[in-house]
């Protein structure tokens, strides 16, 4: 196994593991390959945390991550960065390969001098990579009022936000319009878009 930069060759194959992986999980088809596609031209796009994953010469995995940032109770903002999709195709999820990539990418990412990774995910998932509810890191989500569990931070360097907090803002990349995303899954090959349980949206 072994994990390296996305190749402009790889991008297409990428796209196609990151649909796999997400088709009919947090709703009817997936937006993830789509906005994959977009970022990859987005200023926010962070080339060099832009990682596939090989096992035995077939990419099986994917992240990618973007500059973000947090505003200060007092207007100012500071450097903050997010990553997904994470994608691990469907015939080696479960097998520890998504805490791999994610492990490996975020020693990346410190390498880097990013200061704070924030996400929205499971956290029962992420907290074996070291992320923690962000309330504790007295920061919230923009446009989120409450306290959410899968609002999650981890400082890659320890006392980044100095006990300040702040909201953060999301990558304005991650917002798509439903009828892009349309025009763009007619390019791959035809799949079944189902409603099932535990979905999001």
């Amino acid at each position: 196994m072994i994990i390296r930069p996305e190749e402009p060759k790889d991008r297409r194959a990428v796209e196609e593991l990151t649909r796999e992986a997400f088709w009919n999980v947090y709703r009817p088809g997936c937006t993830e390959h789509y906005i994959l596609n977009r970022f990859r031209s987005d200023p926010d796009f962070i080339p060099e945390l832009n990682l596939v994953m090989e096992e035995s010469g077939r990419i099986i995995g994917h992240v990618m991550y973007a500059k973000a940032e947090i505003v200060r109770a007092d207007g100012s903002t500071i450097p903050a960065a997010t990553f997904g999709p994470v994608s691990i195709h469907p015939d080696f999820q479960r097998r520890g390969y998504g805490l791999k990539l994610l492990q490996y990418s975020l020693e990346k990412a410190r390498e880097t001098g990013i200061g704070v990774i924030c996400i929205e995910g499971n956290p029962d998932f992420y907290r074996h990579a070291g992320f923690i509810p962000a309330s504790s890191l007295k920061l919230r989500c923009e446009g989120e009022e409450a306290e959410s569990p899968y609002f999650l931070a981890q400082e890659l360097i320890p006392g980044y936000l100095g006990g300040l907090g702040g909201c953060y803002v999301t990558p304005s990349g991650y917002f798509v319009a439903d009828e892009a995303v349309e025009a763009f899954d007619a390019l791959f090959p035809k799949k079944d878009k189902l409603v099932l349980p535990g979905q999001l949206f």
